[in-house]
């Protein structure tokens, strides 16, 4: 794996650094993700609220990642793989940053869903959240540590976050069609898994960034052989 020769202690600390502050970044998002399941599941309104409110560290720490990472580039003109990493580093930070902010779009759906009596009771739904969020831990490990096999990994999982997101709509839908003053909550409950969808779909842009940082190869539009896939 090649990096720059040239790169001083200093950049390799600041680099390991910028590492650090991801993780960071990645533990509020997902907490944030946990959470407004969780207010969902337990019907509670406070819970809810509290995502709300929670954003701002989110927020402050993608500002101060995207400086690292643009003072990185300035100050040391990185090469081959540290480059890589780096220019990684400011699209993860926007995923993580997109990730909080569908935390916060799951407790607004949480909030007007417990205006309602329940519709149904809670399985699939909680199953994604649980599976978005391994998928966003593994994907980070992945990037920290350069470990393709890890992010090959998430990707293979983002079928079966599909595959549930599909089984919520045709349920939701079958509720709504016999009764429809269940419409709002189910669409809520729709809502939320797509928002979840969403999640997992970030959490495959991080695990193919590391799988850019090592191999230099953009999987982003190719089949998991590395052919382009053919949309037609």
């Amino acid at each position: 794996m090649e990096s720059s020769k040239h790169l001083t202690p200093h950049f390799r600390e600041e680099l390991e650094h910028l590492k650090e502050r991801l993780l960071v970044m990645a533990g509020a998002a997902e907490e944030q993700v946990r959470t407004a399941v969780r207010s969902l599941v337990d019907r509670d309104h406070e819970l809810a609220r509290q995502v709300l409110t929670g954003d701002d560290p989110i927020n402050l720490l993608h500002i101060e990642i995207d400086k690292r990472c643009f003072q990185l580039l300035a100050l040391h003109q990185p090469m081959a793989t540290d480059l890589r990493v780096v220019v990684s580093g400011v699209k993860i930070n926007s995923d993580l940053e997109r990730v909080g902010d569908f935390a916060i779009n799951i407790a607004e759906a949480t909030l007007r869903y417990l205006e309602h009596p329940p519709v149904k009771p809670l399985i699939d739904i909680p199953r994604m959240a649980d599976l978005a969020q391994g998928m966003l831990r593994d994907s980070l490990d992945a990037f920290v540590r350069q470990d393709t096999t890890l992010a090959q990994e998430v990707l293979d999982r983002d079928d079966a976050l599909d595959l549930l997101k599909d089984q919520v709509f045709r349920e939701l839908l079958g509720f709504m069609l016999s009764d429809p003053l269940v419409t709002g909550p189910a669409l809520d409950l729709i809502l939320v898994s797509r928002h979840l969808e969403r999640i997992g779909d970030h959490a495959t842009n991080i695990a193919e960034e590391a799988i850019f940082i090592v191999s230099g190869l953009d999987v982003r539009h190719h089949g998991r052989d590395g052919s382009a896939q053919d949309d037609g």
